[in-house]
């Protein structure tokens, strides 16, 4: 009983069990009963036959009496023997109850009484010809044919009984069966359909992300159970999803406020990264708004001295006053807010110090700080070192800019100073030398047809160097288009092309950023020294210089269709080719001058740049190496 009322399952198979006990019954019952009917109705008409019988054996009698003849004898003998077969027939004695008391085993011990001591001896007396009694024999036969009616009736009264005690046994299994199914239509409608349908709604409602309804189901069976259980797991589940939507919502803020942020220094990097004494300029406002986004603050930034190993103030947020080391009091950054702070006022606030570094080289440090108590996420601990790898990368370039400014500057007076040196220089050393010539001279008091040979070189000389000067201030105040030696050359050729009256062409096919400045000065110099010669010597009609970068070499070549060189091939050696000659040196390249095969002269400058010659000098594999030459001619 406990099993039927904990489970469900249990109860519907006990249902089911009964339902198919009681239709096995049923159909067992039908059959003891049908085959106990068996033989009722044979039995019937075996027994409704002896009524006939009874009256041809009465009716051959009598036939024997008005013709006592052999045939009539022998047929009341044959029709008593049939009565005698039929009344002990096992047809009629089978249908009999086997219970000695019943009425038809007592009807029928009757009826073969009657049959045996009544009409059976008169039978015998009638065929031994003694003579036949007809009202003896009249009201025998009207007992026995009385009795044979109550034998059929009875008989027939019996397996009406049996069918009428099928008919009861089938209406009792049947309300049985009904009841059972009532009953169990009951528990399943109660127990099984009333419950899933609560489960399903529940399913349902959880579906809908609903997770308030509940079932609550009572009773102790599966269902049962598992409402229960579904009930405390939707609570669970109504727990869980509300601090999941807790956790997505401060999320989603989350990310908003450093999408934000990235925002911020996206917008603000190039501001940052623009070099020079912006970085308080533009690091401020960025500074100022990541606070507002995140909550934090104030923010002082430092840098770090390499010399005294200290961190020096440059930039504050917040503040009242300008840092101790400001660079520009131009600058009013750092003073633009509001509602101005001191540090001092959250001097109980936490403080998270980041390193502001590139690579192993630290750089400055930034220091933030928050609201005491509270605690930094991952996620603006990330913002804040994306915020210091900016600030790094901002402070690094600007150094480097310095520091290349200063390299710049540096390697202009270098060039100017080797420029001085390799022609003014060189032709004052050489009047200098004449001077003293001149004075040996006029000490030993020689003629004076002697000595002016001398002031005419030191004419010519002076006027080599003039026009040296010129070429240089020239050269050094060019007003560059574009970065690069492309512009130069263009204007250079623009220049000639005023004083030639002509068109000079100009075939540049060089990778930018090949040269360096040194270099660049000694090309334009000797296209420049080029040119001025087709200007005094050449007599020519056009001109071309051709700057091109092939097999790992630069070749620079100033062409002209003048008159060219002298028979002999051999160009003289004027003070300017052997300026070229000497810058061709300095560069490591070679230098000629010949005739053009189509008429004028041809000047050639080649050399190895040093891009090129450092490529080849890298301690780098053959194949590496001859792989980086191939990529850098290309």
């Amino acid at each position: 009983m406990k099993l039927l009322q904990r489970s469900l399952v249990a109860r519907i198979i006990a249902s089911l069990l009964a339902i198919s006990a009681m239709a096995l019954i049923s159909i067992v019952v039908t059959m003891v009963v049908a085959n106990g009917s068996r033989g009722d109705a044979a039995a019937i008409n075996v027994a409704g036959s002896l009524r006939m019988n009874t009256y041809q054996i009465v009716a051959a009698l009598q036939r024997y009496e008005q013709q006592p003849e052999a045939a009539q004898r022998e047929r009341v003998q044959a029709l008593s023997e049939r009565f005698h077969e039929r009344l002990v027939s096992p047809r009629l004695t089978a249908a009999l109850p086997g219970a000695e008391d019943h009425p038809l085993q007592a009807q029928y011990r009757m009826l073969k009484a009657r049959w045996d001591e009544a009409l059976a001896p008169q039978v015998t007396r009638a065929i031994a010809g003694e003579g036949l009694e007809v009202d003896a024999l009249r009201q025998t036969l009207d007992d026995l044919v009385g009795d044979i009616d109550q034998l059929v009736t009875q008989l027939e009264q019996n397996s009406e009984a049996k069918i009428r005690l099928l008919s009861v046994l089938q209406i009792l299994f049947l309300t049985l069966t009904a009841v059972v199914v009532a009953i169990a239509l009951y528990d399943i409608r109660h127990n099984l359909v009333a419950p899933l349908h609560q489960l399903v709604v529940l399913a349902r409602e959880a579906g809908r992300h609903n997770f308030q309804y509940r079932t609550r189901l009572k009773g102790s069976d599966e269902l049962a159970l598992l409402g229960r259980t579904l009930d405390t797991m939707a609570g669970e589940l109504a727990a869980s999803y509300a601090e999941l939507e807790e956790r997505v919502s401060r999320k989603k803020l989350e990310l908003e406020r450093s999408n934000r942020v990235m925002q911020v220094l996206h917008d603000s990097s190039r501001a940052l990264y623009g070099g020079g004494n912006d970085l308080c300029a533009s690091a401020a406002p960025m500074l100022r708004r990541i606070e507002q986004l995140l909550d934090l603050g104030p923010i002082r930034l430092s840098l770090h001295d390499p010399f005294d190993d200290r961190e020096v103030p440059i930039l504050a947020t917040h503040s009242r006053s300008r840092p101790t080391y400001c660079r520009d009091h131009e600058c009013h950054a750092c003073l633009i807010d509001p509602q101005p702070l001191e540090l001092s006022k959250r001097e109980g606030a936490e403080c998270l110090l980041l390193p502001v570094s590139v690579g192993a080289t630290l750089l400055g440090t930034l220091e933030v700080r928050y609201s005491e108590g509270g605690e930094l996420t991952d996620s603006t601990r990330r913002l804040l070192n994306a915020l210091t790898d900016q600030l790094a990368t901002a402070i690094y370039l600007q150094r480097r800019i310095e520091e290349q400014q200063q390299v710049t500057l540096m390697n202009e007076r270098t060039i100017i100073a080797r420029e001085l040196h390799d022609s003014l220089a060189q032709s004052l050393s050489y009047l200098k030398m004449q001077v003293a010539r001149l004075e040996r001279m006029q000490a030993k008091e020689m003629p004076r047809e002697a000595q002016t040979a001398v002031f005419g070189e030191l004419r010519t000389g002076l006027d080599s160097a003039y026009r040296q000067l010129r070429e240089l201030l020239t050269t050094f105040r060019l007003k560059l288009e574009g970065p690069g030696l492309q512009s130069a050359m263009r204007q250079t050729t623009e220049e000639f092309a005023a004083r030639l009256g002509f068109k000079v062409e100009l075939f540049f096919d060089v990778p930018p950023h090949l040269l360096n400045p040194n270099e660049e000065i000694h090309v334009l110099q000797v296209v420049r020294e080029a040119l001025a010669n087709v200007h005094k010597h050449a007599r020519a009609h056009w001109a071309a210089v051709t700057v091109r970068f092939q097999q790992a070499r630069l070749h620079v070549m100033v062409e002209d269709d003048g008159i060219g060189l002298p028979a002999d091939g051999s160009p003289p050696m004027h003070y300017g080719l052997v300026i070229m000659r000497d810058r061709a040196d300095t560069l490591g390249g070679e230098f000629a001058v010949r005739n053009r095969q189509a008429g004028g002269t041809l000047v050639e400058l080649t050399f190895s740049p040093q891009t090129a010659r450092l490529i080849a000098q890298q301690p780098a594999s053959g194949s590496e190496t001859t792989a980086l030459q191939h990529g850098h001619r290309d």
